[in-house]
This record gives structure tokens, sequence and C-alpha cells, in this order.
């Protein structure tokens, strides 16, 4: 559960989420125990780490980078 909430938070998706992407990996690798489920979600939260060192991105930069409107999008306004 700690691995999946980490995972989620490095990827900033829900904990459903990421537990749902352990479990496809899972699936695909033909996995069923608990431990090995353990392994597949650190060895994602791995990945994740490293990606991020590889383009050394802090979270900061990142949400800026979400937050920031398209060219498109910037005079669109949701009527009631």
């Amino acid at each position: 559960m700690k691995l999946c909430a980490e995972l989620a938070s490095r990827l900033s998706i829900s904990l459903a989420s990421a537990r749902r992407k352990v479990e496809l990996v899972a699936a695909k690798d033909g996995v069923k125990d608990v431990n090995a489920r353990k392994l597949i979600a650190e060895r994602l939260l791995n990945q994740e780490i490293e990606r991020n060192k590889s383009k050394d991105v802090s979270a900061s930069s990142q949400l800026d980078e979400l937050l920031e409107a398209l060219a498109e999008e910037e005079n669109f306004m949701v009527e009631d």
C-alpha cells in the first residue's frame, strides 16, 4: 500500500490508478502473489525516480508545466 501511495504521488495520479497500474503489469507478467506485486510496485517506483532524475524535473516545475494554458485554450470560458 505504501509503495502504491508513493508511486501515485510521483506520477500525480490517484492511489486507485497506481494500484491498477501495478495490477496491469502483474497480470501482463502472469504474477498472482502479493510479494511479487510489491516487487512490481517497487520496480515501477524506481523507474519513475530514475526518469525524474534523468530529466532533472522538480515537483514545482512539473506543476507549472501542467498548469500552463495552451494557446487555443487561453480564452476558453465555461458557461453555466
